[in-house]
């Protein structure tokens, strides 16, 4: 009887382990900018959105108030995302800037304080692609990082799991140059909420890499080096293609976790916009011990490659679920993704428990 009893006792003990070991070695789905798919970006319906579809992760792009406070927006311009145009007593705030050598005109949230900001509303970003998220113009406010932490740690407590959060800093050497820099309060509002090491639930990316450099000696969290076309915007020397070398990738360890890449860097596209063969990216990172998260994932035919669209309406979904398997097949660590739920029974399709 102790034998059998001790035989089952380990068989459900392998059992569990190779459950852990199959969660545990998933890619994780990062709710990009919330569900930005299914609801206006950056709005705490948005990333609610992603938790309820399965993200592990919710990422919010993260810009200063006047008052030096951190709130979710994808650009510190939000004449594109919010309603700003349509409030009077804001029209003198109207400005032109050069932010990361480009000249950008509209509204800026540092040149508003928190308590203003909150006076507008979220609007959808790409009406002419997702029209259906228009339907909630005007209902949520700008969330503030402080938001998005209690968010996250609500939801962890309601439904059981552990939603991480993967802030990512915007322009942070332009906001360091007009006395807004961005990573002490980033740093410190993460460590009040409870992340601090590496195996928290938590990641910090950026574009640019002074500012990861200098977040290496302040927090202990993971760190992702974000990587577009062209150099990054406090590096005009180094490229990003260079910096995607097996050298460069090299170099990148040293102060980073893992890079993100845009996701034709792994799986690129020919001139007529059909999927490739993917590169050697994946192998070299995790050769260089870094993860690899690519962006973005959307369902919509005018973000597909053509042999996944579906009919002729940029605006119709395509086979969404195909281009995910492709790069699960190419063995990234996880992916940034507009539709949590679609990504989420992908990877279940692929790799089912």
């Amino acid at each position: 009887m102790r034998v059998l009893l001790a035989m089952a006792i380990g068989l459900l003990a392998v059992k569990a382990a190779a459950a852990a070991a199959a969660t545990v070695g998933q890619p994780i789905i990062i709710g990009h900018r919330g569900a930005a798919g299914e609801r206006p970006e950056h709005t705490l319906e948005s990333y609610r959105t992603a938790i309820a579809g399965g993200a592990d992760f919710i990422e919010p792009d993260l810009v200063p108030t006047k008052d030096g406070v951190l709130v979710a927006r994808h650009e510190n311009e939000i004449g594109g995302t919010t309603d700003v145009a349509k409030h009077p007593e804001f029209a003198a705030r109207h400005a032109t800037k050069t932010i990361d050598g480009a000249s950008i005109t509209g509204w800026f949230t540092e040149d508003f304080t928190l308590a203003e900001l909150k006076t507008l509303r979220a609007r959808e970003r790409l009406p002419a692609l997702r029209p259906g998220n228009t339907a909630w113009d005007g209902e949520f406010d700008i969330p503030t990082f402080a938001e998005i932490l209690a968010l996250a740690k609500s939801e962890s407590a309601r439904t059981g799991r552990t939603i991480g959060v993967y802030p990512e800093t915007k322009h942070p050497s332009y906001f360091a140059a007009i006395g807004l820099p961005l990573e002490r309060k980033l740093v410190d509002a993460l460590a009040a909420a409870g992340y601090t090491r590496k195996t928290d639930p938590a990641f910090i990316q950026s574009f640019e890499v002074a500012n990861l450099k200098a977040l290496r000696k302040m927090t202990g969290l993971r760190l992702i080096q974000l990587v577009d076309e062209g150099h990054p915007a406090d590096d005009a020397v180094t490229t990003y293609d260079t910096m995607m070398t097996p050298a460069g990738l090299k170099a990148i360890a040293l102060y980073a976790d893992g890079i993100g890449p845009a996701k034709s860097r792994i799986i690129p596209r020919d001139a007529a916009g059909r999927s490739l063969a993917p590169t050697s990216l994946v192998a070299d990172a995790h050769a260089a011990g870094l993860l690899v998260h690519p962006y973005t994932f959307r369902s919509e035919n005018y973000f597909l490659p053509v042999e996944l669209r579906r009919g002729d309406d940029p605006k119709a979904h395509g086979d969404a679920a195909a281009e995910y398997r492709m790069f699960f097949a190419a063995g990234v660590d996880g992916l940034f993704s507009d539709f949590a739920d679609q990504a989420f029974k992908a990877r279940a399709q692929a790799r089912p428990d």
